[in-house]
């Protein structure tokens, strides 16, 4: 029989990594790793018939986001046979634990130790967690497959035992007596008082409906205190007794002084707190690495140095990947695509196929594809440096600094880990703002993610600035870069005085503590990276390319034409030209690789080599010295990092934002915003030189 585990935890537990070694999957180690809504399902590896269910990270089970939902509809709905939660034990957030209990599905905590505290230690503080909470709890390291294994098969046996007890247990509370007089009641553990009086007549009210629909009547207790409109629904509760629900929340709020909702918190705080207090050993006091975190956080979210690190840091990375190590790479795999296209040439000319044959597979495919595959080093070599950074623990802080800078000027810091997301690509980064409360909060975060520069546009930039700009390549990097993050914190401030005017919580995250990168996670987040882009370059280019080389080789009457100005092409950027004449790129093939660019913005590239009919990626950068001047190229590559994303990235703002009209005011805005800035880089620029 087919079993199923989910996996949850909070952010910052390493699930992915937990879900990497027990699946031998490929799922990245990012604190938003899974889409907003998403989860990833795989057979555990070792193991027939057991199907593993990663989770999006979440800090509770209350549906204040799209996470929080999709979270408690598997839960609640799929019936998973045994839930297993990745804890930290740094930080030890048990809050989304006491939830997990309430739901009556066999629960076993992973204590991720990765070798930051004593063996002895280790397994001391797990009996006494399991000893206080009820259930088991191992420790086990995330970056080793074996002993994973064998706390899986201690997980299954101790889940075939929690449902024979919850069958039990079921029989007895249906049948027998209400839950709050049983003689063991774990929930009087946690809450006492005029709430645990009002969550008992709760109880006895609802248990026989809760059973009936499948559900644990104690979540549902502190779900109706907290007016969950779906528990009510499923409960099928009637107005009288939504009365009564309603008349013991406040009657227990007016003794309490406070809300049900706030006061549920506070006291599974407290008994959070009585945990830690009472501990025979506590990681984060006496294991090394949490204080070597301490120590090292001091310095890099310091109120006045955490900025100029984070700048620097950014900037090593921006010179490794743009610097000799990717520049070396991308030309060794240039000289390797232009000999295979070059044999394929010969090949063709021997065997005396068609010239117009022979011009679409080496001026258009082989030119288009190999184009923009030459960059896979520089898409490689960056998702190394971003894996590594996010594996020993910097991103997060990264996060936190860049909030408490954008704090200050009024905006709230939530959007920042969907915008970091956004650097590598602005679909999965607009699904990730779903996670994000407030529908106000998600849209606004949505419409800013496009200005992020994505790894897509990677290519535009490397190929421009080895023609332009070779001695200052980085810094051209660096400030497309941040220009972007600029032109999105003035859109976000326009927006905050504008249509979004709802106050905005504090940015609640956690810091984990500081660890070795896992070469496994790194070299795999770098595939996965290197791999959808060659997928894009043999699907939506390859495509592209054979349209643009059809356009451009055929005129209007569809008759091959010997000169590309004739072209189908040339009439449409003609045409369009006069609109970016301004912008100091008023050559038609450039307006036509922009129109290309919406497809996928490495079709720039691809286009721009079949127009110019480079024959090889080595002498592209230097025919676009007749298209473009150092200022005109400056002012392109303003355009290309602000215009309309991708069709996918707009098909999915359609998708989030509801409709076509949010996706024409998405295009509206990005189109203006980057004629204008590239207006003002050409014509500012001129008069300066």
């Amino acid at each position: 029989m087919m079993k199923t585990i989910a996996l949850v935890g909070s952010p910052g537990c390493r699930l992915s990594s937990l879900f990497n070694q027990l699946t031998g999957g490929r799922t990245k180690n990012a604190a938003a790793s899974l889409p907003a809504g998403q989860t990833k399902a795989a057979l555990a590896k070792g193991f027939q018939n057991l199907t593993l269910i990663q989770l999006p990270e979440v800090f509770s089970l209350s549906a204040d986001s799209m996470d929080d939902t999709s979270v408690r509809d598997v839960l609640l709905w799929k019936k998973p046979d045994l839930v297993i939660q990745a804890v930290d034990p740094s930080s030890l957030s048990l809050y989304l634990t006491l939830q997990l209990l309430e739901l009556d599905t066999p629960l076993v905590l992973a204590l991720d130790t990765s070798g930051e505290w004593e063996k002895n230690a280790q397994s001391l503080y797990a009996q006494y967690l399991s000893s206080q909470l009820g259930i088991l709890v191992f420790p086990v390291s995330f970056q080793h497959r074996q002993p994973l294994r064998a706390f899986l098969c201690q997980a299954l046996e101790a889940a075939a035992q929690a449902a024979i007890d919850q069958k039990r247990h079921t029989r007895k509370a249906a049948g027998q007596m209400p839950r709050h007089q049983k003689k063991e009641d774990p929930q009087a553990q946690i809450y006492s008082g005029p709430l645990y009086t009002a969550r008992c007549a709760i109880d006895r009210l609802i248990q026989e409906k809760a059973f009936r629909a499948s559900l644990a009547p104690a979540f549902c207790v502190s779900m109706l205190l907290e007016q969950d409109q779906e528990i009510q629904q499923a409960l099928a509760l009637e107005s009288k007794e939504l009365e009564l629900i309603r008349h013991q929340a406040e009657d227990a709020a007016g003794r309490m002084g406070t809300d049900c909702q706030t006061a549920m918190a506070q006291a599974r705080y407290d008994f959070i707190e009585q945990l830690r207090q009472a501990a025979p050993c506590r990681p984060s006091e006496d294991g090394q690495a949490p204080s070597f975190s301490v120590r090292l956080d001091q310095l890099l979210t310091h109120r006045l140095l955490a900025l100029p690190i984070f700048l620097a840091v950014m900037l090593l990375v921006f010179y490794g990947t743009f610097g000799p190590v990717g520049t070396l790479l991308s030309q060794w795999l240039s000289l390797a695509i232009d000999q295979v296209t070059e044999f394929i040439s010969y090949a063709l000319l021997a065997a005396g196929v068609n010239p117009a044959f022979h011009s679409l597979v080496v001026d258009g495919v082989c030119a288009g594809v190999g184009s923009v595959l030459s960059f896979v080093p520089v898409i490689a070599v960056l998702f190394f440096f971003l894996s590594i950074l996010e594996e020993c623990g910097y991103m997060p802080r990264a996060a936190f600094v860049m909030d408490r800078l954008l704090g200050g000027l009024g905006l709230s810091g939530r959007c920042l880990v969907p915008m970091l997301i956004g650097f590598g690509c602005s679909v999965p980064a607009i699904m990730a703002a779903r996670s994000l409360p407030g529908k106000h909060e998600q849209r606004l975060t949505m419409l800013l993610i496009p200005f992020m520069s994505c790894s897509a546009k990677l290519p535009i930039y490397t190929l421009l600035t080895a023609a332009f700009f070779t001695k200052g390549k980085v810094l051209i990097m660096a400030v497309l870069y941040f220009t972007g993050i600029l032109v999105a914190i003035f859109w976000a401030l326009v927006f905050k005085k504008t249509f979004f005017r709802d106050s905005n919580a504090p940015l609640a995250m956690v810091l984990p503590p500081y660890r070795l990168p896992s070469a496994k996670n790194v070299v795999l987040a770098m595939w996965e990276n290197a791999k959808g882009f060659i997928k894009k370059a043999f699907t939506v280019i390859f495509t592209a390319s054979i349209l643009i080389w059809f356009l451009q080789n055929f005129d209007t009457s569809f008759q091959m034409t010997a000169h590309s100005d004739d072209s189908i092409l040339a009439a449409i950027g003609k045409y369009a030209s006069p609109v970016f004449a301004p912008l100091g790129f008023g050559d038609w093939r450039a307006v036509t690789a922009l129109l290309a660019g919406i497809s996928a913005k490495e079709a720039i590239v691809s286009t721009l080599a079949v127009l110019t009919q480079s024959g090889g990626t080595g002498s592209l950068p230097m025919l676009l010295t007749q298209m473009f001047t150092p200022l005109s190229a400056c002012s392109f590559l303003v355009f290309c990092l602000l215009y309309t994303p991708c069709v996918a990235a707009l098909g999915t703002i359609r998708k989030e934002m509801g409709g076509w009209p949010s996706v024409l005011r998405v295009v509206l805005l990005q189109c203006s915003t980057a004629w204008v800035v590239s207006f003002l880089t050409f014509q500012i620029g001129g008069l300066l030189l």
